[in-house]
């Protein structure tokens, strides 16, 4: 990767070390309620598993192990510890995420362990394979390519192992908010440099003290044909009108996620793919 990527990305981890301090006592995160209530579980997590668990078989995800990338604080991390994964790993990019991380699964009694590494490399800072790997929703974009990141969740997976992949979108990248006008790319290949002194968490303007930051665009047929391209085989592939988090100011609030308002074209706002290693 050339030296400009590169600085991009150590620009975006100095991004996310500020994020890591906002995030962790914002109610966005619910750390009081995962510390209080130890049956807890996101909403987030459990729609992850609703896409994972047909592909796991009958005894779902007990005695499996569960690698967890772009994990941030580890809230949906020590999640999938609670629906019933016997070992569970995370893996960030910014070492103050994975502080905040530790401290918040020892407070609310989970065993996971957490490692700093780059997604793109995540098999050269980890040395074993595991049954599941999961990314969740808006991790992608912070990565320049995908192809490295493919590799390395294959090299990751035990044979017969499966990946789930749930993000935003790749259509949310390319749209004006206010209008959903097409304004930008959706085809991968560009990056968007930007300026940003908070975060997608409510009442966070003015908290990031490293503001800049870089999003890459990652069409479908980089996301798919990067996992093909790394030996994996495709079982499941979805788009849904609901999204984790209000992605677009028009979006509204139900049990299933944000979407679109009633009387309002229904666009995709999240997608997911899983795909298994080959025995």
């Amino acid at each position: 990767m050339d030296a400009e990527t590169e600085h991009r990305v150590a620009e975006n981890r100095l991004n996310w070390d500020d994020r890591a301090q906002v995030h962790a006592t914002s109610p966005f995160y619910e750390v009081e309620r995962l510390v209080a209530d130890r049956a807890y579980v996101s909403p987030v997590a459990r729609r992850d598993y609703d896409v994972l668990r047909p592909h796991l078989g009958p005894d779902g995800l007990a005695g499996r192990s569960l690698l967890h990338l772009q994990c941030h604080i580890g809230t949906d991390t020590l999640c999938w510890r609670r629906l019933g994964a016997a070992e569970v790993w995370g893996l960030d990019f910014s070492p103050a995420s994975l502080a905040h991380a530790r401290k918040i699964a020892a407070r609310a009694g989970e065993d996971v362990s957490f490692v700093e590494g780059d997604a793109r490399r995540a098999s050269e800072a980890i040395d074993r394979r595991f049954d599941v790997v999961v990314t969740g929703t808006g991790a992608l974009e912070w990565l320049p390519e995908l192809a490295s990141w493919a590799r390395s969740a294959a090299r990751l997976l035990r044979p017969g192992g499966v990946l789930l992949v749930r993000d935003d979108h790749p259509l949310l990248g390319a749209l004006v908010y206010e209008s959903l006008e097409v304004h930008g790319d959706y085809l991968s290949g560009s990056v968007d440099d930007y300026e940003d002194d908070g975060s997608y968490v409510p009442g966070t303007a003015g908290t990031i003290a490293h503001t800049r930051a870089h999003n890459w665009n990652h069409d479908f047929q980089e996301v798919l044909g990067s996992l093909l391209a790394a030996g994996l085989s495709i079982e499941d592939f979805r788009e849904s009108p609901y999204a984790e988090w209000r992605s677009l100011p028009c979006l509204v609030e139900t049990p299933d996620g944000w979407t679109m308002p009633a009387g309002a074209p229904r666009i995709p706002l999240t997608f997911a793919v899983v795909a298994r290693r080959p025995a």
